[in-house]
C-alpha cells in the first residue's frame, strides 16, 4: 500500500469537505448559538421581504478562525474512524458523547443506547440510505479492509453499498493510482438493480459523454439529482457523482473537486468523496500546495476531542498500522 496515496485520500477528502457550501455551516457550530439564530432570522427576513441578498455564516464580534476555509464533518468522521478502526464498531460508537452527526448516526447512537445492536441499529433508521458510512469507508479503503461491520452500525441497503463502493474505489486507487480501475472496483460491488448501482452507471455514462468534469455538471444534475430530497447526503446520489467526476477528471484532484462543489444538492459529501478518490489516485504530492495547510487541521466542530488534530498525522498512523 502507498503511504503517499493514503495521505492523498485523506487530504483529498478534507479539501473536498472544505469546498462544499455546508462546511461553513458546520464550522459555525463553534460560535455562540445566538449567531446561528441571527442567521436564521436574516434568512426569514429575506424570504418575507423578497430580498435576494442571502446570509452566509458570519462571526460578527466572535473569532473568525472557525469560518476560515477548512474541513468540517467529513474529515472529522474520517479521522475518528481511522483512530478507532481496530475496535469493535458498536463499542466504539457506543462511547461517543457530545457529537454533531448525520441523522443516521444520531439515530444509530440512540438505537445503541436502547440496546438495539447492528445491523438493526442501521436498518431501523430513517436515514439508513445516507452516506455517513461512505465517508468513514475511506479509512477502510485506505487500510484495505471491509467497511461492512462499521457501515451496518448506522446504515443499510444503499447506505451500506455506498460504503463498500467507496472502500473498494479507495483501496484500488491507493494500490494502483489508476482511477479507471478504482471506478471498476466500485461498480463491482454495486448491483445494477439497486438505486445506487443504477445511478452510478448513469452518472458515469453522462460524464463520459460530456468528456470533462466541469462540462459534466449539468448532465449529472439532470441524470442523477432528482431535487426531491431535502438533504445533501443521499448515498445513491453522492457516491455516483464522486465516481463519475473522479473518472472524468482522470483522477486529478484539482479538476474533480471544483466540479463536484458545483452540485449544491449533494455538496455536503460529494466533493469530499470525489476528493478522496482523486486524492488517492494522485497521492499527497499532487494536492495543490495552497491547500495543504488548510486541509490538515481539524476544527472539532462535530467531534470536539479532535479539535486541533492533524489529519495527515492520523493518516500516517493508519499507514504504520498496515505496514
Amino acid at each position: 500500500m502507498s503511504g503517499d496515496r493514503i495521505r492523498g485520500a485523506f487530504a483529498g477528502l478534507a479539501v473536498g469537505d472544505a469546498v462544499g457550501w455546508p462546511a461553513g455551516r458546520h464550522r459555525s457550530a463553534l460560535h455562540a448559538p445566538w449567531s446561528r439564530r441571527l442567521h436564521r432570522e436574516l434568512d426569514a427576513f429575506a424570504e418575507e421581504h423578497r430580498v435576494t441578498t442571502l446570509p452566509v455564516p458570519f462571526a460578527l464580534n466572535q473569532p473568525v478562525a472557525p469560518l476560515r476555509i477548512g474541513p468540517s464533518d467529513d474529515a472529522e468522521w474520517l479521522a475518528w474512524t481511522a483512530l478507532t478502526i481496530d475496535r469493535p464498531r458498536a463499542e466504539a460508537f457506543g462511547e461517543l458523547t457530545d457529537v454533531r452527526a448525520r441523522i443516521s448516526v444520531a439515530t444509530a447512537l440512540d438505537n445503541l443506547a436502547k440496546g438495539i445492536e447492528p445491523p438493526a441499529s442501521g436498518h431501523d433508521n430513517p436515514h439508513h440510505f445516507d452516506d455517513a458510512a461512505a465517508v468513514r469507508a475511506v479509512a477502510y479503503g485506505a487500510a484495505g479492509r471491509d467497511p461492512t461491520e462499521d457501515a451496518q452500525v448506522t446504515n443499510a441497503l444503499d447506505g451500506v453499498l455506498g460504503a463498500r463502493a467507496m472502500a473498494a474505489a479507495v483501496a484500488e486507487a491507493v494500490a494502483s493510482g489508476q482511477v479507471g480501475r478504482a471506478v471498476e472496483a466500485a461498480l463491482a460491488v454495486l448491483p445494477p438493480e439497486t438505486a445506487i448501482g443504477h445511478n452510478a452507471r448513469a452518472a458515469l455514462s453522462a460524464a463520459r459523454a460530456a468528456g470533462d468534469p466541469f462540462a459534466a455538471v449539468p448532465a449529472l444534475d439532470a441524470e442523477v439529482l432528482d431535487h426531491v430530497y431535502s438533504y445533501a447526503v443521499g448515498a445513491a446520489q453522492t457516491v455516483p457523482v464522486a465516481l463519475a467526476l473522479a473518472e472524468a477528471a482522470g483522477g486529478e484532484l484539482a479538476r474533480a473537486v471544483p466540479a463536484a462543489a458545483c452540485l449544491a444538492p449533494v455538496a455536503d459529501s460529494a466533493p469530499a468523496l470525489t476528493g478522496a478518490i482523486a486524492g488517492a489516485c494522485g497521492g499527497y504530492a499532487a494536492v495543490p500546495q495552497g491547500w495543504l495547510a488548510s486541509a490538515r487541521t481539524l476544527a472539532g466542530c462535530c467531534l470536539p476531542e479532535l479539535a486541533g488534530r492533524d489529519l495527515i498525522e492520523i493518516a500516517d498512523t493508519l499507514t504504520k498500522g498496515i505496514a
